[in-house]
């Protein structure tokens, strides 16, 4: 079983950054995709940003295009997610995912792991 744990939450002024680590251990050789998504307090959760282990593609929901970016370190296992201009209605508890191998333009849905989450919290 993949374990999952994130780091990196915290509260930050709008406008301002934050970036959260998550290192994967356990059956590492079964990822093949790793991700962020967040649950805002009284909304579904939903998806932010991915990227493929191999290749590097990577996708992201439309509000955060242009602020935030993903990345991977393959020897350390672990994905990053770098929020820069942040926004209150960023705030959320963020979750990092990962899964198997997925093809098709929503390889980014669908994981099979999760971590507990990091809250996120963005004072106007």
């Amino acid at each position: 079983q993949v374990q999952l744990e994130e780091s990196g939450g915290g509260l930050v002024q709008a406008g301002g950054s934050l970036r959260l680590p998550c290192e994967a251990s356990a059956r590492t050789f079964s990822i093949y995709r790793m991700g962020w998504f967040r649950r805002a307090p009284g909304k579904e959760r939903e998806f932010v940003a991915a990227i493929r282990w191999s290749g590097g593609n990577t996708a992201y929901t439309d509000s955060v295009k242009g602020r935030f970016t993903i990345s991977r370190d393959n020897a350390k296992n672990t994905v990053y997610l770098q929020m820069n201009s942040l926004k209150p209605e960023d705030s959320a508890v963020y979750y990092c995912a990962a899964g198997g191998r997925a093809d098709g333009s929503r390889w980014y849905l669908g994981m099979n792991y999760w971590g507990k989450g990091t809250l996120v919290t963005v004072s106007s």
